[in-house]
């Protein structure tokens, strides 16, 4: 069977590749993916495959039933939406859409989800249970997609026994996939400060609340709470970004506005740091006479790999493609709004390598560009995934 879906992955690689020339064509961004739904409902509709839309806005769920209701449900994710960079590369399906662009691979991920698809229909005679389709909206901003659609019911009906999601990777070559078990990526909340105080003339400080000094105090004293107070075996990023002060040379404002981000590996340190964060800018802008306003949203949480999961299928995997081209993952500080999905259900998420005939800079960038021969490994390793987890005879 592995060289039969080698083999159909080949027939069908062309269709796989107009699918993601198109996707890139027409990127949009997150919540407002309407013509990407449309074109994949129409491409699902082409090939007789059951689905329903729209589901937290424009997700889709698709279904294919295998030759048998005695096996599991797996659930297979792509997510659809862009970012908003302007694209530089020098391709004829380069982004139409002014400003916006797939720099992120999720045009591949979805391209790579519909091939899968086409070869799991023509198979499933030889495999039994029921195969989710979950195209997701919203990947790259709060509240994330994958909230949206489990709080929509993407999964009233049919709750999976597993879930698999693949990610392009630009540090591994084509034909190279990496796997890695237990936590990933780490959890990530945003927070928002305002410090408030009665501003004034900068040359007279004892009759004001100096906004400025109280705010830069703020950032200071928080980013101690990582150097000082988090658990040194349990890794922590807290950044912030966004620092307004719209002040002048001798004006200081009555509000200054901070804005960053904590990444944690660990659910219970996060929220521990998170209730840190909120006393420490609390106490310290009341110590500069000042009032601190501060929100600290909901972000997105850790992304675990199922151990028993992950290392089937990176077994699978080398069975597809070879030792050689089975690699781990190094743990990464990013997010990922999959880890919502891997809260629920036991998941792996694994990287697909798309370093080839040309350089490939880095996600979120304006050249950031597949080569298109990954797509037979995105698609042949997450069909020959689906394949054997689900098999009557996974000795085929």
């Amino acid at each position: 069977m592995k060289e039969k879906i080698k083999l159909l992955v080949e027939q069908n690689h062309l269709q796989v590749v107009a699918f993601y020339e198109h996707l890139h064509a027409h990127p949009e961004l997150s919540y407002k993916e309407y013509k990407t739904s449309q074109y994949i409902q129409r491409q699902l509709a082409n090939m007789g495959i059951v689905f329903k839309a729209p589901i937290a806005g424009t997700g889709i769920l698709a279904w294919i039933e295998g030759c048998s209701e005695q096996g599991p449900t797996l659930a297979l994710r792509a997510d659809m939406d862009a970012l908003a960079i302007e694209e530089e590369n020098e391709v004829s399906f380069r982004s139409t859409n002014p400003q916006v662009m797939h720099a992120c691979g999720h045009d591949s991920h979805v391209a790579s989800l519909l091939g899968v698809a086409q070869i799991m229909l023509e198979m499933r005679d030889s495999w039994s249970g029921r195969l989710l389709l979950v195209f997701q909206p919203g990947e790259e901003k709060h509240p994330g997609g994958a909230r949206l659609m489990l709080e929509d019911g993407v999964f009233a009906q049919w709750k999976p026994s597993m879930m698999i999601a693949q990610h392009a990777f630009i540090d591994y070559g084509v034909g190279e996939v990496g796997f890695e078990s237990g936590t990933i990526m780490a959890a990530a909340d945003e927070i928002h400060l305002k410090i408030k105080g009665n501003g004034g003339h900068g040359a007279l400080p004892h009759t004001i609340n100096d906004t400025v000094l109280a705010a830069a105090q703020c950032v200071v004293s928080m980013q101690q709470i990582v150097s000082r107070r988090s658990d040194p075996f349990s890794p922590s990023v807290l950044s912030f970004g966004k620092f307004i002060a719209p002040g002048e040379t001798n004006i200081i404002p009555n509000e200054v506005q901070i804005a960053g981000s904590l990444r944690t590996m660990n659910e219970d340190e996060r929220l521990r740091l998170r209730a840190m964060i909120v006393e420490i800018a609390e106490s310290t802008a009341k110590a500069h006479a000042c009032v601190c306003e501060i929100e600290v949203y909901d972000g997105y949480p850790c992304v675990n790999n199922d151990e028993e999961l992950t290392n089937a299928a990176k077994n699978i995997a080398i069975e597809y493609l070879g030792k050689d081209k089975v690699k781990g993952l190094s743990k990464r500080m990013t997010s990922e709004d999959f880890g919502f999905f891997s809260q629920q259900i036991p998941s792996t998420f694994y990287r697909f390598g798309v370093q080839g005939r040309h350089l490939c800079e880095g996600l979120h960038t304006p050249r950031f560009l597949i080569d298109s021969e990954a797509l037979k490994t995105s698609v042949g390793t997450m069909t020959y995934l689906a394949y054997k987890l689900m098999s009557k005879n996974t000795s085929q």
